[in-house]
């Protein structure tokens, strides 16, 4: 078992970063590249109540890719925690905290429960914390477990341009980055004009690929606001207003409409389209032309946390199932993610992956195993799942927590939330009065409504930190 401090170092610090005040989020730096965008973005990205449905509000904007980051948190001064105390804490109180708000009616009859301490891997409390139940977007703490282990951190997406061996014919190539934005498309125009001046050519016939993914295009709850159709190649993650996160109205065929905004961007270059865009393959002895990258995996893994991004998620799902070897569907992705977090020796049973997302009300994952992932996420022989501690949402501050904070437990409480319909979960990290850190887990099931579970939940959290 690691020792205390090198845990207190990595999951004590992903916890506290705000817990001084909220001044300290200006201060908070410096971070690695890629971690922790969302304290700095504070002022601008406050907003999104959470899990796979999530209610407008204003949106965060996009940051450009940044350099390839280091693994983990390596900041000392922004890094110190509490020295842990000699003993662990007994089982006992937290039982006394928390059962009287079980009770709670907003939280159904159904709910499942874990704390841990991850310095020792022991279990402080459990309600049932075996049981399999629908996790809602809790679920994208295995999604991103499973990316970040299967690809690394520093892992970017390609969208890549190819031409023929004329150069009379080009293919826009999606790789699955749904994070594709107008500047990088328009730079990726700028290059792919430039390529095909100097070979001489002013006309040419376009076609895009997205042949990377296979299966369904459409997630199985159908056409809804909270998700594109899940395609390889999109620009703005589908979406037909101006918003970077949250629901939003999506085209009903992404690929076609990035391929579409493309052929603009080149003839405003000077590069006219004969044919297309039409839907088509990498043609044989292709030549590469041009190439965007995604910002790096660490970053991709917290934008998907902090924002409760499924678009995102499913494509993270399928960077997973990619390097798996199994196909990039719903299907390839359900047996990867389990795959991957067997290999890393969690306690996966009979869990299961539908989505990547949550949206999907089959998955199902138990209480403990989102307790024994966060604590993996904080194991120093895992240094490369570092953003999952970094990316959660921060009580009180930062994307789907910024407007749930009980009292006096903003910037102590860091959780992925989750709600559909007659089901809220919360699950993450929280610093206690002790000084240790803590992973909790608690899934709410057949509440009465919408959203009405989050209140109690929040006050279990704030329970902990008590």
């Amino acid at each position: 078992m690691p020792d205390h401090r090198t845990w207190q170092l990595t999951a004590g610090a992903a916890v506290v970063g705000l817990a001084v005040a909220a001044g300290a989020v200006a201060a908070a730096g410096p971070w690695d590249s890629g971690q922790r965008k969302a304290e700095r973005d504070r002022a601008a990205a406050l907003a999104r109540t959470g899990g796979a449905h999530h209610e407008p509000a204003g949106a965060a904007p996009d940051e450009a890719a940044p350099p390839e980051p280091a693994p983990a948190p390596s900041a000392p001064g922004v890094l110190a925690a509490p020295v842990p105390p000699a003993a662990p804490p007994a089982p006992a109180p937290f039982t006394k905290a928390l059962t009287p708000l079980l009770r709670t009616p907003g939280l159904g009859p159904v709910l499942t429960a874990s704390v841990v301490d991850v310095s020792t891997g022991k279990q402080l409390y459990g309600k049932s914390p075996g049981t399999l139940m629908t996790p809602a977007s809790t679920i994208k703490i295995a999604t991103a477990v499973a990316a970040l282990s299967a690809t690394g951190p520093a892992h970017r997406i390609p969208t890549t341009v190819v031409a023929a061996p004329d150069y009379r014919g080009i293919t826009l190539v999606g790789g699955g980055d749904p994070t594709l934005d107008m500047p990088r498309l328009r730079t990726l125009a700028d290059s792919t004009a430039r390529a095909l001046r100097e070979h001489g050519v002013s006309t040419i016939r376009l076609s895009y690929d997205t042949s990377l993914y296979k299966g369904p295009v459409r997630h199985p709850i159908g056409p809804n606001n909270n998700i594109a159709p899940v395609s390889p190649l999109m620009l703005n993650e589908g979406r037909l207003d101006a918003s970077s996160s949250g629901p939003a109205p999506r085209g009903g065929d992404p690929a076609r409409d990035t391929a579409a905004a493309f052929v603009g961007m080149l003839a405003v270059r000077g590069i006219n389209t004969e044919a297309g865009p039409d839907l088509g393959k990498v043609p044989a002895k292709a030549v590469p032309v041009a190439k965007t990258l995604s910002a790096p995996m660490s970053a991709l893994v917290e934008r998907m946390l902090t924002n409760s991004d499924n678009d995102l998620a499913e494509a993270l799902a399928r960077q997973t199932a990619i390097v798996g070897g199994r196909p990039a569907s719903f299907a390839g992705a359900q047996a990867a993610v389990a795959e991957r977090l067997k290999r890393l020796k969690l306690p996966v049973g009979k869990a299961r992956f539908a989505d990547g997302s949550g949206l999907n009300r089959a998955d199902k994952v138990s209480a403990g195993l989102l307790t024994a992932l966060l604590a993996r996420a904080a194991d120093p022989a895992h240094p490369e799942l570092r953003p999952v501690l970094t990316g959660l949402p921060v009580a009180g501050f930062t994307g789907t927590l910024s407007g749930r904070a009980e009292a006096r437990t903003a910037g102590l409480v860091r959780a992925k939330t989750g709600s559909l319909t007659g089901v809220d979960t919360l699950a993450g990290t929280v610093v206690a009065r002790d000084g240790r850190v803590l992973a909790f887990a608690f899934m709410a099931g057949r509440t009465p409504s919408y959203g009405a579970g989050r209140p109690a939940l929040d006050r279990m959290a704030a329970a902990l930190v008590g």
